[in-house]
């Protein structure tokens, strides 16, 4: 059972990895950082703790703890109960949400794992801004893609940001790392994937339909809004595909034309459970 700790000391070691989140957590897959899954408001700390990441702490004012109870039951973690004017005092901002947990990170699945599983897959090549990886892994929950697969220059998942963004979704959607670029893809290929690359330029053809000509599994190559997806990885995809647009506008978000791109493939496909 949850163990609720009142407490006004900002010094309690008990609070240090909710301390100064807004530089230590900066970038938690990068040296700083301390490596952990930081969930934020009550329904991010309840997709938390109905993961598989290993909880650690909680720490909120008590309304807010409270309105977890039901989620909270038969978790054996601690969870500080404190003021509003003293978590700002820990975390170094004013938290709108009044409730944080952290989690420890599980091994990662590896490629084969998420494809092994999937009828459908994002794959991503230098998506670098964390909110649009959130909402982009929002996006594939809510439109029952299978998994998300990183390229380089894509940013981390579990930072802080994506994972409010992605209101905890995140926690959810499986996602691992390619060894090799664009050599990676080859693993897709041979489990009977098509590699889908969305670009707008002039040869690439309509994205409706798309999944009447190819009835098999598909992976979605994205890349980020402004230069896209480079040279490399759309000559290494099956196919090259576009978003039909007016006149006049050349691009979209890249979470909007993924949430296009996964509503016109995963029609049939079974949702995330």
């Amino acid at each position: 059972m949850v163990q609720l700790i009142f407490t006004e000391d900002r010094a309690h070691p008990g609070l240090d990895d909710f301390r100064d989140l807004s530089t230590a957590d900066r970038r938690p897959d990068r040296p700083g950082g301390r490596g952990l899954v930081i969930a934020e408001g009550t329904v991010v700390v309840g997709r938390l703790l109905a993961s598989r990441y290993p909880v650690r702490a909680l720490l909120g004012v008590e309304r807010r703890l409270r309105e977890l109870e039901d989620e909270l039951a038969g978790v054996d973690v601690p969870a500080y109960v404190t003021s509003a004017e003293t978590m700002a005092e820990v975390v170094g901002f004013h938290l709108n949400r009044g409730v944080l947990a952290v989690a420890d990170r599980p091994e990662p699945p590896t490629v084969s794992q998420i494809v092994d599983s999937a009828q459908v897959v994002a794959v991503l090549e230098g998506v670098g801004d964390h909110e649009n990886l959130g909402a982009l892994f929002r996006n594939a929950a809510a439109l029952g893609v299978g998994g998300v697969l990183l390229g380089p220059g894509c940013s981390d998942p579990l930072y802080r940001r994506s994972v409010r963004v992605s209101m905890g979704h995140v926690l959810r959607v499986p996602f691992a790392t390619f060894d090799s670029w664009p050599g990676g893809l080859d693993v897709l290929r041979a489990r009977g994937f098509t590699v889908a690359a969305l670009t707008p330029r002039a040869d690439s053809v309509r994205l409706r339909g798309l999944r009447e000509k190819v009835p098999g599994p598909i992976a979605l190559l994205l890349g980020a809004e402004g230069p896209g997806l480079t040279e490399e990885a759309i000559e290494a995809a099956d196919i090259a595909v576009r978003v039909e647009m007016v006149s006049g506008v050349d691009s979209l978000n890249v979470a909007t034309a993924a949430a296009i791109a996964f509503h016109e493939v995963s029609a049939g496909v079974a949702p995330l459970q």
